[in-house]
């Protein structure tokens, strides 16, 4: 039971970790991997393209570091099985930052994107990446389809070999099945080089893809029927899209909300001979967010959001809930710390909608998580695992900053952030009064000799930092698990939503926050 398995790692009276192999155990068995809770991507991805194959592959290590390559590649491919599954073209990119995802569905896989993100230099820069990439596109897409057409080509000869061995070995016995099967083994080569052509031509030919498959394998009219049988969720037609009334944010002046409406009918004019389109946009987005008032031409749509920061992402969820525009999610979040919490510091908040908890049954009980058990949960145990070690020095100088400052300032609580002081700083001694400038704290109360006495008074405990911080690492899933759990939860109270899982998309060892919150909605009735 839980109760015993817990019981041997915290002493009764003291609360003490008394066992930390049993800590450890604990922490291994509640985690995410080992839950058992996850739907493979790959039988995801067997659910949502039925017959279909997928498209020749670009390495987008080309013009992106690894991590982020890593991380478009796999995300746009479920993101395209799930627009193809729905037959729309529009796609939703909360916080897309750079553009790295948007640009990649854009070009790769002809959707229509609109990225959304809170930063005007991000929306310029992404406008600017695109811009330079759409010049270079053409070389990577026929790279691609020439190293595909190649590995085709390969098969089909391999394949031939095979057959004209087999036919040698089995002449004298039975000529007839021989010639049956060269037969047969010519019309699949004929039928793959087919599928082949259409899947290297541009989206246009798709229904021709879908025909020629159908002639080697089962009725394609047999996927809207059977597909989402595989990941266990209600028939796709099963009952008609819950439309709530829309609410008005006010965020936007009418004049804003002209200009912007304006802009974006002009830049769908402009563009409407491309197959294509990514168009960055400068919006904050909230759960209370009208989408109308930012994209003029909303149709029928996917919400994604490739990490999406603190309330952003449970805030996508909001919106995918709220509006009938949106067909499917596909949500990675990230800064678990910047989350906000319904049932901390409630004096100090007036705020009616919150990052956690989302889900009924923890709003009944009062869950709160706090800002130190958030933060454990943005470690990366995968990273540690494979010796990824922890930055034990910047954790130190920062622990020993905190109690100069509440010994000598007086200050124990501060919405201050040091942030990245230590990589620009040469020494504790230039750590810590960068860090009181950056406070706006008057480091001339200080002396150098005061300043390295703490450093002298706490440097042996350096080995107990880094145990402490190990054992939070060791926590990180578990307090993770909470946090995605809740907003599975949330989802599943829904009514109007046909499926929803938590997938592994990533390699966590690449990118730490590797789980997507995915959910499709029901198909409204014929």
């Amino acid at each position: 039971t839980d109760e015993s398995r817990l019981s041997s790692v915290f002493c009764e009276k003291s609360q003490r970790l008394i066992d930390v192999q049993s800590f450890a155990l604990a922490a291994r068995y509640y985690s995410l991997s080992n839950l058992g809770l996850c739907t493979p991507l790959e039988e995801l991805l067997e659910a949502l393209r039925g017959e279909r194959q997928e498209k020749n592959d670009i390495k987008t290590d080309e013009f992106m570091n690894n991590k982020k390559s890593h991380e478009v590649q796999v995300m746009s491919e479920l993101i395209d099985s799930i627009a193809s599954y729905y037959g729309i073209k529009q796609v939703i990119d909360i916080g897309s930052g750079k553009g790295y995802l948007s640009s990649f569905l854009s070009m790769h896989y002809n959707l229509k994107v609109y990225g959304i993100d809170s930063s005007n230099t991000n929306t310029h820069g992404a406008h600017e990446r695109n811009r330079k990439l759409k010049k270079h596109w053409r070389v990577y897409e026929s790279r691609a389809r020439a190293n595909l057409q190649s590995r085709k080509s390969e098969a089909v000869n391999d394949r031939t070999v095979k057959t004209e061995i087999k036919c040698e070995s089995n002449t004298d016995e039975k000529p007839l099945n021989n010639n049956s099967n060269l037969q047969s083994q010519d019309q699949v080569t004929t039928q793959d080089s087919g599928v082949f052509t259409e899947i290297a031509t541009s989206e246009t030919s798709k229904q021709t893809e879908i025909n020629l498959v159908a002639q080697t394998q089962s009725d394609e009219n047999k996927f809207s029927e059977t597909v989402l049988d595989i990941v266990n969720v209600l028939p796709a037609d099963a009952v008609d899209i819950f439309s709530p009334s829309r609410c008005d944010c006010g965020e936007l002046s009418e004049e804003e909300k002209a200009r912007r409406k304006m802009a974006s009918l002009q830049a769908k004019a402009s563009k409407s001979s491309e197959s294509n389109l990514y168009l960055p946009l400068t919006s904050y987005i909230t759960a209370e967010t009208e989408l109308s008032d930012i994209i003029a031409d909303l149709e029928d749509s996917i919400m994604v959001g490739l990490h999406t920061c603190g309330d952003l992402a449970p805030n996508t969820l909001r919106i995918f809930t709220a509006k009938p525009e949106i067909k499917a999610v596909c949500s990675v979040g990230c800064c678990y710390h910047l989350l906000s919490e319904q049932y901390e510091n409630q004096e100090d908040c007036t705020e009616e909608v919150w990052g956690f908890p989302m889900c009924q049954y923890l709003k009944d009980e009062g869950w709160c998580c706090g800002r130190n058990a958030r933060m454990s949960a943005c470690l990366a145990l995968e990273r540690v695992a494979v010796g990824q070690m922890l930055p034990t020095e910047s954790l130190f100088y920062r622990a020993v900053l905190q109690v100069i400052i509440e010994e000598n300032y007086g200050v124990t609580k501060s919405d201050g952030h040091v942030g990245k002081v230590f990589s620009k700083s040469s020494s504790f001694l230039d750590y810590v009064r960068k860090s009181l400038k950056k406070l706006d704290l008057d480091d001339s109360q200080l002396s150098d000799s005061c300043i390295m006495d703490y450093y002298e008074k706490y440097k042996d405990r350096m080995n107990e930092l880094e145990a402490f911080n190990m054992l939070k690492v060791v926590l990180a899933p578990c307090i993770e698990v909470l946090i995605l759990l809740d907003r599975l939860c949330y989802l599943k109270e829904q009514d109007n939503i046909a499926w929803s899982g938590l997938v592994k998309l990533f390699d966590p060892v690449k990118s730490p926050r590797c789980y997507g919150v995915i959910a499709l909605k029901k198909q409204s009735c014929p």
